[in-house]
């Protein structure tokens, strides 16, 4: 059975840059269908990711500060763990927001279409329902299809004890040993937080530092504190083959120059990265272009190779974030509309939500040095900052790069408490060309960590006090 509909403009996916880009457009007067595979709105952030992950990172997160309490004198017994009302409370936040959206949806009249999208050709999808399929005409169409987890050859696919970051969110139990497979953001993430409820864990990176490509000294105090939380950690380590055990546990075995390393383990938790899904959109009934790695080409307005078609978030390149998608999605919803409208940043936000947190915007100081690029630094131990001393956050570290002929920031990088939340002054800084003094001259409350933002600026300026140089 099938069904022929007309729309102005059809958002394939409700993620978050997805219904950001059928409300904007709705807001702006078009009549706006919104399809997705998915039961309820919000795609794998709110779902399967950014959320329910960020709700058990703040449980790991508090139970990692009680223990700490005990060296100022306050101390709590071992922490009693009800997993399913662990469970029910993330599921919880994930019903409360996709009831938000929903609302949204309905009070702009964006029709919802849950279903598998599929390109007929350059202005016809094709909606896959279960039992009928609807054939969809469009004016306009956004490409919203994000991305899904890379699985690792040697790892079997399909197995109980071998988890992606959506099975791992799941939180059915927590394994005796867990096998973190991929050193980065995702699998850091939720290595702290099942060591937080119990799990012994170790985990196993290809390359020769965790987290890839992040500054080492912001990277140092988050691995000193998960050297003393996991059992090991492996870096320059390649996972060969995975090979379920008769008693339901799993061998994994591994090389490190040269070296065989063997080691038995509950469950593996798979995290080396994302694909696009442009894969399954059967884009090549289409003119739509795609580069090498399935990412749908776009261009500052975010208009792929066929003129009414756009590619917002994960399925338009990295970097894969879902705030960088909301804003790609507006863009998108404006230029279909006729209104002027570019994706011109100049710098991107990117938090590793562990304890402590890194952030970090613009150039980093690695990047700075491969381009050849001559900049000023201005470092900031949070050892020399009141309230940082306060909660024992003294590890902290607040990092600005700025052009050593302009002295404009461009670039900035804090680990510790909260720098998912401090960097977003460093990314209006980078975006309004401030330079070290209209920082340093910024006065900042008292007692904060942000007061390290202003510090670091001074040290470049010469007007620091509160450290002597």
């Amino acid at each position: 059975m099938s069904i022929k509909e007309h729309a102005e403009v059809v958002v394939i996916g409700a993620g978050p840059g997805g219904y950001a880009a059928a409300f904007r457009a709705a807001d702006l007067g078009k009549k706006v269908l919104l399809v997705d595979s998915d039961k309820e709105l919000g795609g794998v952030c709110l779902n399967r990711g950014c959320i329910p992950s960020k709700a058990l990172l703040h449980i790991s997160k508090v139970i990692e500060e009680a223990k700490g309490l005990s060296t100022r004198g306050v101390t709590f017994g071992a922490p009693v763990l009800d997993i399913d009302a662990v469970r029910s409370y993330k599921e919880k936040i994930v019903l409360q927001l996709n009831g938000g959206i929903a609302q949204m949806a309905k009070a702009r009249n964006v029709k919802i279409q849950r279903g598998q999208a599929k390109f007929n050709s350059n202005d016809e999808l094709l909606v896959k329902l279960e039992n009928k399929h609807i054939s969809v005409s469009f004016d306009h169409c956004i490409v919203a299809g994000g991305s899904v987890s890379v699985m690792v050859p040697g790892i079997p696919t399909g197995h109980p004890s071998v988890m992606t970051s959506r099975a791992a969110l799941e939180l059915k139990d927590i394994p005796e040993s867990l096998m973190v497979v991929g050193g980065g953001v995702i699998g850091l993430e939720l290595g702290q937080v099942y060591a937080a409820l119990g799990s012994k864990i170790t985990v196993v990176e290809f390359m020769p530092q965790l987290l890839s490509g992040i500054d080492m000294d912001l990277v140092k105090p988050l691995q000193k504190r998960l050297e003393k939380q996991f059992e090991s950690i492996f870096v320059s380590t390649k996972v060969s083959r995975v090979i379920p055990g008769e008693s339901g546990d799993l061998r994994v075995f591994m090389g490190s120059n040269g070296e065989k390393i063997e080691k038995n383990v509950q469950k593996v938790l798979v995290s080396v990265g994302r694909k696009p899904n442009s894969d399954i959109l059967c884009l090549e009934k289409t003119d739509i272009k795609v580069d090498g790695g399935g990412f749908i080409t776009v261009d500052e307005h975010q208009r792929t190779s066929v003129h009414n078609i756009y590619a917002i978030g994960d399925i338009a390149g990295k970097p894969l974030l879902a705030h960088k998608a909301t804003h790609e999605g507006k863009v998108a919803a404006e230029s279909l509309c006729g209104l002027s409208a570019s994706f011109d940043k100049k710098a991107i936000p990117s938090v590793i939500y562990t304890d402590p947190e890194i952030a970090w915007a613009g150039i980093t100081e690695t990047e700075a040095k491969k381009q050849g690029v001559s900049y000023k630094k201005g470092n900031f131990p949070w050892a020399a900052n009141g309230r940082a001393t306060v909660i024992g956050a003294t590890d902290g570290i607040t990092k600005i790069i700025f052009d050593s002929d302009t002295d404009k920031i461009i670039g900035i990088g804090i680990v510790g408490t909260g720098a998912g939340d401090l960097i977003s002054e460093g990314v209006l800084a980078i975006e309004m060309g401030a330079d070290a003094e209209d920082i340093g001259l910024t006065v900042h409350p008292h007692p904060t960590m942000s007061e390290t933002i202003g510090n670091a600026s001074e040290v470049v300026t010469g007007t620091v006090t509160d450290i002597y140089l």
